[in-house]
């Protein structure tokens, strides 16, 4: 019986991947080069894959998600990703950042009214801890929440965030308390609109350009005391159990970049000839080639594990920033070597690889650093 239901969910995963895959095929890939020269979000593209079922993806039908596991989202992501990256990268903060933190903290009133709209991309989600001065030191944000009668009144700014601009609602870490003290923070959920609520300017980035990111700013901010997540001071530690199920994300992201950028390498190597023959029959490319796909399978082991252990609902902190640290790693080397082995096609924008070299380095940034992965494997490793 087991091995039955095993098969119906392999071949679910068979079918959602090829619909993605299509979907994808048609609707993103003509455009991707559009969208990147010109820093386009576009914001159509976004509402079709909700109409699809993929912008809710972990979230559960009762809230109108598609209740899938892990594997199936880390699939998803894999094949937007290998097609633009930065697709990608906002189909994975609109998905794990803030609907995950709704779905993971919020109580039933607060998942009832959001939730049903972010899943269906009838709204798209931010999620803003990060703030020019605090990146990797996210405990002393400066950005404050005082509460005063029935409202939090918010000031601050916070930036690097993903959908800023576009997004209609987002999750915000505020201190509450005193800075520099883990339950010092708190999450809030503040709707597009709300008076004291405005974006900054728009990020021009080097790489993910059609994901859209920039500064959020807060001016006497007054947000409703039922839009709190959890209790008071709980945010920091909500925003850290966000952050290991957003790594996976962030390693599904990077294996989708690596896979492309491997399968375009492969493809030109059997068609490039050179002295006579395919340069796939020279060591020096085809070594390049060996390399390239043992990381990619190593990082989607990692990842694998991880999303096991996500779905039996066990800690994951260790295998998501294992999977997180090595997948974004090996992107960067994956895209560097199919640009070496592209040659001069390769540093033109009418070859894909050059986007791949450039969408890649994010994914060792954003999400915590490939430095923060090591201090967190590492104190892990020594518990």
């Amino acid at each position: 019986m087991h091995t039955e239901s095993a098969a119906r969910g392999d071949e679910n995963r068979d079918m959602i991947r090829q619909m993605v895959h299509e979907f994808a095929e048609r609707d993103i890939r003509p455009h991707v080069m559009e969208w990147d020269e010109k820093q386009i979000f576009p914001l159509d593209t976004f509402k079709a894959m909700g109409q699809l079922g993929i912008m809710g993806v972990l979230v559960p039908e009762e809230y109108g998600g598609a209740g899938l596991g892990y594997n199936e989202y880390v699939d998803i992501i894999v094949e937007v990703a290998k097609v633009c990256g930065g697709i990608g990268l906002s189909l994975a903060a609109h998905n794990s950042l803030c609907a995950g933190h709704i779905l993971t903290s919020g109580n039933e009133a607060q998942k009832k009214q959001w939730l049903p709209k972010l899943a269906a991309a009838e709204w798209i989600g931010a999620w803003a801890l990060t703030e020019a001065n605090t990146g990797s030191d996210a405990l002393r944000m400066a950005t404050t929440a005082v509460l005063d009668g029935d409202a939090y009144v918010v000031n601050g700014t916070k930036n690097w965030i993903t959908h800023g601009m576009s997004g209609d609602v987002a999750v915000v870490m505020a201190r509450t308390g005193e800075k520099g003290r883990s339950h010092g923070v708190s999450a809030f959920v503040i709707e597009k609109g709300t008076p004291g609520f405005a974006h900054g300017k728009k990020e021009n980035k080097l790489g993910m350009r059609a994901s859209e990111t920039t500064e959020l700013i807060f001016d006497n901010c007054r947000v409703p005391r039922e839009n709190l997540l959890g209790a008071e001071g709980e945010g920091f530690k909500q925003a850290m159990k966000v952050l290991d199920g957003g790594r996976i994300s962030i390693a599904a992201l990077a294996l989708g970049i690596a896979k492309g950028a491997l399968e375009a390498a492969v493809n030109y190597a059997k068609e490039r000839h050179q002295f006579g023959q395919p340069i796939a029959n020279f060591q020096g490319i085809s070594f390049k080639l060996a390399d390239m796909a043992t990381e990619v399978e190593a990082a989607e082991l990692l990842i694998r594990q991880a999303c096991a252990l996500k779905n039996k609902g066990e800690e994951v902190t260790k295998n998501s920033a294992m999977a997180k640290y090595y997948a974004s790693e090996i992107a960067v080397r994956c895209a560097t070597e199919a640009v070496q082995i592209f040659g001069g096609y390769g540093y033109t924008k009418d070859f894909p690889v050059e986007k791949y070299y450039r969408d890649a380095k994010l994914c060792t940034i954003g999400e915590g650093t490939s430095e923060i992965q090591k201090l967190v494997i590492a104190r892990e490793v020594l518990k």
